[in-house]
């Protein structure tokens, strides 16, 4: 009896511990889920939280009214790839040579087959994978198209998307979308298709954490919108500018299915959203123009000057960061990766040598100051560094096909105010160009050789 008493004892115990695990798994808080939405080529004044008014943003916009709005908010390049490689590391993307766009697929890319991510790098979707979460690639890649690339060997277990630069809209039945590692004919139009597909990818993981990376090709060329976006803006007399705010309207109509399905979910308080453009507007002459407006900045896409490298940026967690926030310190894309390993708990290792900020205890106010005491930049010829509210840059004077031919002297600016970079002040302030040109110096040691 008293043996049998005593299993009886020892059941119990096992039994209460078991239960007591269980409620103590139940009553922990789920981590966050994350997603990171990135337009191409977006202009700096199309979005209405940026002063746009005449292209309809509401959802795009609900971000910054749910969250918070970054009025100094920048990416490491002036284009596509780099600024894609220096989001997915964290890290400045000049450290390991991904300075300048990779080669995409088909025939153009012959004999550029080994340029992407170097392989030595971990990106965003490698960490949260280890993490236990489930990870996302929706859209562009522009990291690599060989096999070594494929964003399902970065980290991602699943892509729905293209490995170029760019890619049509209306695919006319042709099987050039990747899913997994497979073509597919996708007859939906593009943007469309990937907000599809996003909201799928939700739907599937909702259980559990994921880490999803939608990456828009709008508003980047060619320039194709379907007829019903095209009709919302009939006013619209410049052609181009009409098919390229049906564009951004689709793409905004994109993120509205994914959050309504966040919502729809009961997750949109569980999930960390970011929003930013890959770089500034292709504005002036040699570069592919879309239509896109960069007002008040000065300079566009390929430049370094702020039309270039100044962004939209907008982060939304409902309940962690006040509604309505309004950031006004530097900060870049490359402090995404830190934001969100933060928010969901993945302790960062030095040893990863992340050039990015945890962006969430200064949006909260438990840190003060700037998360960035300075920011720097090189494309080639190209340079730029903000230190403070002062910047010193080199930039493009042609904008052709090859950013490196012909760039200006250093000019000096005051950005806040100056925002438009109008007056050169290097002759007036000698002393502030040589300490910026002695920063940047220091940080251009540190940096590789471009790859290609």
């Amino acid at each position: 009896m008293h043996r049998i008493m005593n299993v009886i004892r020892r059941m119990t115990v096992i039994h209460l511990a078991l239960v007591g695990s269980l409620l103590s798994a139940a009553d922990a808080p789920k981590r966050p889920n994350i997603v990171v939405i990135v337009a191409d080529d977006l202009g700096y004044a199309d979005l209405g939280f940026q002063g746009g008014t005449d292209i309809p943003t509401p959802h795009i916009n609900s971000l910054v009214a749910n969250g918070a709005r970054f009025t100094n908010g920048y990416v490491s390049g002036p284009y596509c790839s780099p600024t894609r490689a220096g989001l997915l590391t964290g890290r400045y993307q000049q450290r390991f040579g991904h300075e300048f766009n990779p080669g995409g697929e088909g025939p153009a890319a012959a004999g550029r087959s080994e340029q992407g991510l170097p392989l030595s790098e971990t990106t965003i979707a490698n960490r949260f994978k280890e993490a236990g979460y489930a990870t996302g690639l929706v859209g562009k890649w522009h990291l690599g198209s060989s096999p070594p690339f494929h964003p399902q060997k970065r980290g991602f277990d699943e892509f729905f998307g293209f490995l170029g630069g760019s890619h049509t809209y209306f695919n006319k039945g042709t099987a050039s979308i990747w899913r997994g590692t497979e073509k597919h004919a996708e007859p939906t139009y593009l943007t469309a298709a990937f907000g599809r597909e996003a909201v799928s990818f939700i739907d599937r993981h909702q259980a559990n954490p994921f880490f999803l990376y939608l990456a828009f090709n709008a508003v980047h060329t060619p320039m194709e919108a379907e007829a019903v976006s095209l009709d919302k803006f009939a006013a619209i007399t410049d052609s181009q500018r009409k098919t390229y705010a049906a564009m951004l309207s689709a793409m905004d109509d994109a993120v509205g299915k994914v959050l309504q399905k966040l919502g729809e979910s009961r997750l949109d308080e569980n999930t960390l959203i970011f929003f930013i453009s890959d770089n500034g507007g292709p504005t002036m002459r040699g570069t592919t123009i879309n239509g896109s407006i960069n007002t008040p900045l000065r300079g566009s896409k390929r430049t370094t000057l702020e039309g270039g490298i100044r962004v939209p940026f907008a982060l939304q967690w409902k309940g962690h960061i006040p509604a309505g926030t309004v950031f006004n310190q530097p900060v870049i894309q490359l402090d995404i990766q830190p934001t969100a390993l933060a928010a969901a708990g993945v302790e960062i290792n030095p040893e990863w040598k992340l050039d990015g900020v945890n962006l969430l205890p200064f949006i909260t106010g438990k840190a003060t100051g700037s998360p960035h005491e300075t920011l720097y930049w090189r494309l080639g010829k190209q340079n730029a560094i903000r230190h403070g509210d002062w910047k010193l840059v080199q930039y493009d004077l042609n904008v052709e096909s090859s950013p490196t031919k012909e760039v200006s002297q250093k000019k000096l600016y005051h950005l806040t105010k100056d925002i438009g970079e109008s007056v050169d002040l290097a002759a007036q302030y000698p002393d502030t160009v040589k300490e910026l040109e002695t920063l940047w110096q220091s940080w251009d040691r540190q940096l590789a050789k471009p790859l290609w």
